[in-house]
């Protein structure tokens, strides 16, 4: 286990980081969570050996092994992203160039009886089983595995780190930390750059992990899905919950509201107690009982409440401008960067009112859409069309750093306000936790997630009916990611969001667009919707290509039976498949049931019409239906395999 003792770090006059001290077992998952700035990222570099406290100690047992994903990542140039990636294995790699060197040097002597040559032969024998036990014969296939957990196709193996972007440099070091297989492994932020199926993939990467993991990050259903164990940074206090995130936000709160009534009841019972105190001490006969009084109050442990971080941002959209029924348009839209296809003929058009996530796997055009939509980039071939009366706000991915460096907080809102709104300016940036002297901080100076917070600020100073924002919670904190979401889900104008948040996505949008292969895939509902078809679609999958792969062992089983034990077979076989069918009909019946309620939902007046509450308790019923055919076509789908297997 590693020790965390006493560790005490102050910039300036703010204390981060005071004698906080924890213990981080050899197989906990642990995510490391508290509001932007409150020391996260300081406690794991101290614990990793990148940075040092000015008091305090970390333990670790002699020959612990760590890896450590930060955001400052520099990879080197020139070499092939499959070469990089192996570097992960240096050990390996060099005993391999040694074997190589022995056999080279055995091929070529013929003195097979002399000591020299028996040694070498000791050698090779040693470093055979050292290269084994360090992987080293699978550290190819294991190196691709993990790529391509992460996103990567088979055709960049070959390509140089150089052309890849900032994002896709951190999955290579990622990939090489995973690789190592090192004791602890301490990730700030890891998801950042990652697409819904990376995550996905890094989730049960992590999960499975024998070694220990601290993770920082501010996606909620990425913690609840690996950790067991919460550790909160706030006030420079550390505070060590035995829960994932979801549980450790309701033993949080519990914790606080025993301790207020504790405190509560402590402060009566002291009041109580100064008032007798104050009653009998003049009086001499009381004296002694009074001075008893006094010692009973020295002697008292106070209860004591930790100041709670309850600052928070306030959003609010201004009501959208009444716009036309078509908001945008597209039709046949080509888009290539010189040889590069990013989009093939895709087809897309937003109602007024429709919101609307746009997900797959990055690289895919999501951005490139979206800027093609709002008319920020060019198209290769095609039309778009901008609705009647549009006002678009557009969040760019990287809109943080887009921000004038050079300028003051005040300044940089004042220059993107219409003078409409100059007097307001100040009470905006107050709304986004800006307020006092931190107006006059050059925009240079703000952290990443200051920064968001700015960005999205330049959001409120006009009234939008279109909002594309990209990717807007990186750098966000949970907190100011649930704010900014519940603000979005009271906008009342037309939204596309571009995330792989999923927790995020969840409810905010009505239909999900998937970008693959150059082409849009749509899907009635949420994210959470889509991934559940997704789920059923790749399960289906699945069973087909085990059902093709056992098409030849079982023929030739069948010609070793009798002709009744073959007919029986095909009975039972039949049988079963018609049951995976019936199942998978339902299936089909009961989404196809759910999408046509959703799209009565969706209407603008649906609350208001009658018998819209029949609805509401059709649609329940439907998804409790689909839950159950799902289970019903898991079981009959593993009943066929296990008799097909035999």
């Amino acid at each position: 286990m590693i020790t965390v003792s006493n560790i005490y770090v102050q910039y300036g006059e703010r204390i981060l980081l005071d004698n906080v001290s924890c213990v981080i077992g050899n197989r906990d998952k642990i995510g490391l969570v508290g509001r932007n700035g409150a020391g996260k990222s300081t406690l794991i570099k101290i614990i990793a050996g990148y940075q040092n406290s000015e008091k305090g100690s970390i333990a670790k047992p002699s020959g612990t092994t760590i890896g450590f994903l930060h955001q400052e990542i520099e990879i080197k140039t020139g070499k092939t992203v499959m070469d990089e990636t192996l570097t992960a294995f240096e050990e390996a790699l060099k005993i391999e160039s040694r074997i190589e060197a022995i056999n080279t040097e055995i091929g070529s002597r013929d003195d097979y009886e002399s000591q020299s040559y028996h040694q070498l032969l000791d050698e090779l024998s040693e470093a055979n089983d050292r290269f084994n036990m360090l992987g080293g014969f699978s550290m190819q296939s294991d190196a691709e595995k993990v790529l391509k957990g992460l996103g990567f196709k088979q055709s960049d193996f070959t390509r140089k780190t150089d052309e890849f972007s900032g994002g896709w440099k951190m999955r290579i070091e990622l990939a090489k930390i995973l690789l190592r297989k090192p004791n602890y492994l301490l990730l700030d932020e890891p998801n950042n750059h990652l697409d819904i199926e990376a995550i996905i993939w890094l989730e049960q990467f992590l999960r499975d992990y024998e070694g220990a993991v601290v993770i920082i990050s501010h996606d909620k259903m990425f913690l609840d899905n690996i950790t067991n164990r919460t550790i909160e940074i706030e006030f420079g206090k550390l505070y060590d919950y035995k829960a994932h995130y979801s549980k450790y936000v309701e033993l949080r709160a519990l914790r606080r509201e025993k301790l207020e009534a504790e405190f509560k009841n402590q402060q009566a019972k002291i009041a109580q107690t100064e008032k007798l105190i104050d009653k009998f001490r003049a009086k001499a006969s009381k004296a002694k009982f009074a001075q008893s009084l006094i010692k009973q109050l020295d002697r008292m442990d106070k209860v004591e409440i930790d100041p709670e971080d309850s600052r928070a941002m306030r959003i609010r959209f201004k009501p959208a401008p009444r716009s036309g029924d078509i908001v945008v348009e597209g039709k046949d839209i080509i888009k290539h960067y010189g040889q590069i296809k990013v989009l093939q003929g895709v087809d897309l058009k937003l109602d007024r009112g429709e919101r609307v996530a746009f997900v797959g796997q990055n690289g895919q055009g999501k951005t490139t859409l979206s800027r093609i939509l709002i008319e920020d980039l060019e198209l290769t071939e095609g039309v778009v069309k901008i609705g009647h009366n549009i006002h678009i706000g557009y969040y760019a991915q990287n809109q943080a750093e887009t921000l004038p460096s050079h300028l003051t907080l005040l300044e940089a809102l004042e220059h993107a306000a219409p003078p409409e709104m100059f007097t307001q300016v100040r009470s905006i940036l107050g709304a986004f936790l800006f307020s006092g002297e931190d107006v006059e901080k050059k925009v240079s100076v703000l952290s990443g997630g200051e920064r968001a917070r700015l960005a999205l600020a330049c959001l409120l100073l006009r009234p939008l009916n279109l909002l594309v924002l990209d990717e807007p919670t990186n750098h966000l904190d949970i907190i100011s990611k649930d704010l900014l979401k519940q603000a979005l889900q009271k906008y009342d104008g037309t939204l596309i969001v571009v995330s792989h948040d999923r927790d995020f996505l969840q409810e905010l949008t009505t239909r999900t667009i998937e970008f693959k292969d150059h082409k849009l895939f749509e899907h009635l509902g949420d994210v959470t919707s889509f991934l559940e078809k997704r789920k059923i679609d790749s399960m289906r999958e699945l069973g087909i290509k085990k059902k093709e792969n056992r098409t030849a062992s079982s023929s030739n089983k069948a010609s070793k039976l009798s002709y009744e034990e073959q007919k029986e077979q095909e009975r039972q076989k039949r049988r079963l498949e018609k049951k995976v069918q019936t199942a998978e009909r339902k299936i089909d019946k009961l989404e196809r049931q759910i999408a046509d309620f959703e799209s009565q939902m969706g209407a603008t007046d649906f609350y208001h019409t009658e018998g819209h509450q029949e609805v509401l308790e059709a649609y329940q019923k439907a998804q409790v239906g689909l839950e159950e055919a799902m289970s019903s076509w898991e079981e009959a789908h593993e009943e066929l395999e296990s008799f097909l297997s035999k």
